[in-house]
């Protein structure tokens, strides 16, 4: 009894350190110690099937860019590791000692949550003018009696283009030009990039480097203090929102005496600059010319594959890789449309970027890794890949396509054990070097068949259970692959499912009383089941494509105003308080309008 207790403590512990070294999540920073302004990355890492990732509150800091999710499978003889990484931009927005919460996710069927992590705000570099521009800037003080502060210090929003198509990037900067010396500087908002799926312009200098410009005959010391690459998510009239920094500076006063005079006099003002508003117009892509194979790209690309190997073995591994490479919105490419043969067991693609994002734009090479499995031998054919994007400077559609690969597979060490299940006008069933026993010459345990239940009826039952089980599950297998064979209907069906997961966490941020996560929740709720449901890209949703396709599905016009007045009540709950409705009569009104589509979309 003692070793029987003592065995299975054993395997209880050893289960408890395999399941501990197979399923990670950790959360790291590439700094502890940082300044007020500056810029830090906080990553959540996860090994195994990972879902349900809950971020942490990062109260005291300023969400520059995240959350940026990557994901990439690894295997190496046999053995398949899933990774998830989830990442932010932030920034120190004030001094103290912080602390960012944990995050949660399920990993492996098991939910873990990561330690929370410590944060030192120190005082940072304030937005100084280097010595030069300094000296270059005495030159031109002004010196006038009630010098306007406005003219001498300001921000400015500047674009490299305000009329774009749907998912062209644009270069934005945030500049301040100055006449007066700045002592300290302290950011009070960072504007809230809604529309658009913005990256930020990483810069080397930890401090702003100013030059000289000459702006409407008026020389001034600049510098740019934020640049970002963005990419407008959907068509309109888009508005990016005021940034404001209060600067402390040295304003000239009037002389009062000699030594003013020759000294000159001044006075330290606390001056608040605000940038104005941009709109952006954006326009729809064409549907005039627009190829089957296009997923969204817009930009300039070049498309190749390749294969480390021509001839294998069946079981072995074949890497097939595909290389994107151009300038646009390559870190928005969607899946790729592969074609593989049927008796290739296909996994998902290991996605490596290498991008640059500088003042011209976001450029670089994304790399997608398929492990493909051949299971039988034989001679395949990796059919091209297509692929399709829009030139938004020629103002038209560009359709590639790469070369096709021809596999030889030999015969493998294990393929005599492996069963394959094949498509039509083709054999049905496959199991190699099974089908054929020898014959046996001992006749010495033959029986009379009287004395045994032969010839009888549960004999017969029992002979015939096994085909027409078999029949049973084929029938069944092709029946699933045929219902799920098409992709939107597969979507159409799972619309509800999705849009519900949404609701969810929608009422979550609802019993926080997070209001403008909650009315963001929620408006991804609906755009998603609609994009779903509809079968329209997310990106391309808007009011009126929804009205036209609504109509299309005979969807009532009452139901059609009242879903285009919950999504509007969302879009304006994000920026301004809403009063005349609660919350909770918002979330109902929402899921009403779901049921009710779900009854009249068939």
């Amino acid at each position: 009894m003692n070793k029987r207790f003592i065995l299975l403590a054993i395997l209880l512990c050893w289960s408890v350190l395999l399941f501990s070294q197979d399923s990670k999540f950790v959360a790291s920073v590439n700094k502890n110690t940082v300044g007020t302004g500056e810029q830090f990355e906080v990553t959540f890492s996860a090994e195994g099937n990972a879902s349900q990732y809950s971020p942490p509150n990062f109260n005291g800091f300023q969400v520059l860019s995240g959350s940026n999710e990557s994901n990439s499978i690894t295997s190496i003889n046999g053995n398949t590791t899933v990774s998830v990484s989830v990442s932010y931009i932030l920034m120190a927005v004030k001094e103290g000692d912080f602390t960012i919460g944990s995050a949660s996710m399920i990993v492996n069927g098991h939910k873990l949550i990561t330690n929370p992590i410590k944060i030192k705000v120190v005082k940072g570099q304030p937005l100084r003018q280097n010595s030069q521009s300094q000296s270059q800037s005495e030159e031109g003080v002004i010196e006038a009696k009630g010098a306007d502060l406005s003219k001498l210090l300001f921000l400015k929003a500047e674009v490299n283009k305000q009329n774009v198509y749907q998912g062209q990037q644009i270069t934005l900067r945030y500049r301040v030009y100055t006449r007066v010396d700045i002592i300290q500087s302290q950011v009070d908002k960072i504007p809230d990039i809604n529309g658009f799926w913005s990256q930020e312009i990483k810069s080397s200098q930890q401090q702003a480097q100013f030059h000289i410009e000459t702006y409407k005959g008026v020389r001034y010391n600049v510098a740019d203090v934020k640049q970002a690459i963005l990419f407008p998510e959907h068509s309109g009239n888009i508005t990016l929102e005021p940034f404001s920094i209060t600067f402390l500076v040295k304003q000239p006063m009037p002389a009062k005496d000699i030594m003013d005079q020759f000294f000159g006099a001044y006075r330290e003002v606390k001056y608040q600059a605000k940038s104005l508003p941009v709109v952006i117009h954006v326009k729809q892509l064409p549907e005039n010319g627009k190829p089957s194979s296009f997923t969204g790209a817009v930009g300039s690309f070049k498309v190749s594959t390749s294969v480390d190997k021509t001839s294998l073995k069946a079981n072995e591994a074949l890497n097939y890789k595909v290389k994107v490479t151009g300038t646009g919105n390559i870190k928005l490419l969607k899946d790729l449309s592969t074609s593989f043969p049927e008796d290739f067991e296909k996994y998902d693609p290991k996605i490596t970027d290498s991008v640059n994002e500088t003042e011209s734009g976001v450029s670089g090479t994304r790399t997608y890794n398929y492990l493909l499995i051949p299971r039988h031998k034989g001679d395949y054919t990796i059919n091209p890949l297509k692929f399709s994007y829009f030139n938004p400077e020629t103002n038209k559609y560009i359709s590639l396509s790469t070369k096709a690969f021809q596999i030889h597979v030999e015969k493998g060490n294990s393929e005599n054990n492996v069963t394959a299940l094949v498509g039509d006008n083709k054999q049905d069933v496959r199991v190699l070097d099974k089908d054929i026993r020898y014959i046996k010459n001992d006749t010495n345990n033959l029986s009379n068949p009287n004395d045994l239940f032969y010839d009888s009826f549960l004999y017969y039952l029992l002979l015939l259970s096994g085909p027409l089980s078999f029949v049973g599950i084929y029938a069944y297998r092709r029946w699933y692959l045929i219902n799920n064979s098409d992709i939107v209907k597969v979507k159409n069906r799972q619309a509800g499912k999705v849009a519900a997961k949404h609701l969810q966490n929608a009422q979550k941020q609802l019993m926080t009383n997070n209001t403008k996560g909650f009315y963001e929740d929620l408006f991804k709720g609906l755009y998603g089941y609609l994009s779903d449901k509809l079968n329209i890209l997310y990106a391309e949703l808007n009011r009126d494509t929804l009205t036209t396709t609504l109509n299309k599905k005979a969807v009532s016009n009452e139901l059609i105003n009242k879903l285009l007045e919950t999504l509007d009540l969302c879009e304006m709950a994000r920026y301004a308080p809403v009063s005349h409705i609660t919350e909770q009569e918002v979330f109902e009104k929402a899921k009403g309008i779901i049921n009710d589509l779900e009854n009249e979309i068939k």
